[in-house]
């Protein structure tokens, strides 16, 4: 039991620290443009390198996730809502999954 708390403790820290550390060292505006447009889109792509490999993975079939992602892609730049694109993509994994 003590091995967990110690566990459980050290993740806190870990966790807590980037959290705590940027508040407490950039407590000014950031004036630079650039930096403000680069921390706009870090959560974006953090996000993005977090997902995109798990989603040619889930499925079991490249080909099947390579569809659904294709699908996904283009439905997204042409500006369709977020439910209209995951559903499209599921229906379409789904469907070459039955093809496949």
């Amino acid at each position: 039991m003590l091995r967990q708390v110690i566990g459980v403790v050290i993740m806190a820290v870990v966790t807590y620290i980037p959290r705590v550390l940027p508040v407490s060292i950039f407590t000014r505006d950031i004036k630079s443009r650039y930096m403000k447009s680069v921390l706009y889109y870090v959560p974006y792509a953090v996000l993005s390198a977090l997902t995109f490999p798990a989603i040619f993975y889930s499925t079991g079939n490249e080909i099947t996730a390579i569809l659904g992602t294709i699908v996904a892609l283009l439905l997204a730049y042409f500006e369709c809502g977020l439910v209209v694109v995951a559903v499209a993509a599921m229906v379409t994994v789904f469907l070459s999954g039955l093809l496949v």
